[in-house]
This record gives structure tokens, sequence and C-alpha cells, in this order.
């Protein structure tokens, strides 16, 4: 016990620092990079906008393809790319490079879904009257979406959690690392349970967070 109280002491808060880089840095890249893909996927699938079966079947193509790769051996394949890029293979900006590419993937998905929950009646609406495609886009379409957009930011920040956890097992530091270093290859079983308590707490807190401000918007 005493051991893992020490461990703690001087492991714990850079874990935890390491590990909120990590998802900050992946998450406000994949808002606005996953959810611009997604709202292409959205124009070019609809007859609406800008049908283009081309530009959405090459973006679909290629986030299927690392939708369809396990986070893990994602991150092992851009091992390469994560170095050319960031200098190194290993610690928490090495790891953003991949938690943030598979974010970008998951996230358009998510927004694509969401704004294609939108009434096409409302736009056909829009349209009849006359507004230009900036007012349907900003007044419209991302209005109306809007609680669906708020749940996939928090399904995507619950997963940006796993994947900065799972970096931990190519030494992405964070609290990943810290429960396999210590957790599981030295049998501390103590910072095992400590830094899962953390992440179910946190993941809980977002979700609940995160339905109960989609809620409200929903209600307005």
């Amino acid at each position: 016990m005493e051991n893992t109280i020490e461990i703690l002491k001087v492991e714990l808060l850079q874990a935890v620092l390491d590990s909120s880089k990590m998802i900050v840095t992946a998450m406000i890249i994949s808002l606005f990079v996953g959810g611009a893909i997604g709202l292409i996927l959205y124009l070019t699938s609809n007859k609406l906008f800008f049908k283009n079966k081309i530009i959405n079947g090459i973006a679909s193509f290629i986030i299927n393809i690392i939708r369809s790769l396990p986070f893990v051996i994602l991150l092992v394949l851009l091992l390469p790319v994560t170095k050319l890029i960031v200098g190194s293979s290993i610690g928490p900006e090495a790891a953003t490079v991949p938690i943030t590419i598979a974010s970008i993937a998951f996230f358009a998905r998510l927004s694509e879904g969401a704004f294609s929950e939108v009434d096409s009646g409302v736009i056909e609406a829009a349209i009849s009257s006359g507004a230009s495609f900036k007012l349907i886009l900003t007044d419209v379409l991302i209005v109306e979406a809007l609680p669906s957009l708020i749940r996939a930011i928090t399904v995507n920040l619950v997963s940006l959690i796993g994947f900065s956890a799972m970096a931990g097992i190519v030494g992405g530091g964070g609290i990943g690392d810290l429960a396999i270093r210590y957790g599981y290859y030295r049998y501390e079983t103590g910072v095992m349970i400590v830094t899962v308590a953390i992440l179910v707490i946190l993941v809980q807190f977002i979700q609940i967070s995160g339905d109960l401000i989609a809620g409200k918007v929903y209600r307005r």
C-alpha cells in the first residue's frame, strides 16, 4: 500500500497531464477537421446540395480504411509517420499523432450522421425561401444538427480517453502508460485500481455532462 501511494505521488500528476495534452489536442483537431470532412460527406451525398459520388466515394474510402484498423494496429502502423512529424515514436507528443488521425475519421462519421438526421423538409423550406447557402449552413443545418453534434462530440471525447489509454502500450505516456508500467508489469494492483477508477469517473462525468447539454439544446 505504501509503495502504491509513493508511485502515485510521483507519477500520477504527470500521467494526468500527459493524457490531458493528448486528448485536448486530438479533440480540437478532430472537431474542426473531422467535422469539416463529415459536412463534406453529407453535402456530397445530398441531392439538395452538391451531390458528387466521386468526392464522396474517395473521402468515404479513406475514412473506412482508417476506421477498419484496430487502434493498436494503427498506432504501430503509423510509427514511421509519427517519428517523421514529431521526431520521436514514444511519449505523449508521438501518441497524439495516431490518436488524432483515428479521432478525425471517427468524428467525421459521427458528424455526417448528425447532419443526416436533420429533416430534409426544413432544408427544402429554407431553399424555397431563397436563403443563401451560407445562411442555410449556419442557421439551419448546423443549428438543427446541434443536439446530435453535441452527442457526437461526447462520444468522440470518450473514445479519445480510450485511445490515450491504449497509447500506453507503446510508451505513449499518460494514465494508460502508468497502468501498464506499474499495474501490469510490476504487479502494483493498487496503481491499476486507481487508474481504472479515474478513467471510469472521467468517462461517466463526460457522458452525463454531454447528455445534459444536448438535452438542453434540444429543448430550446
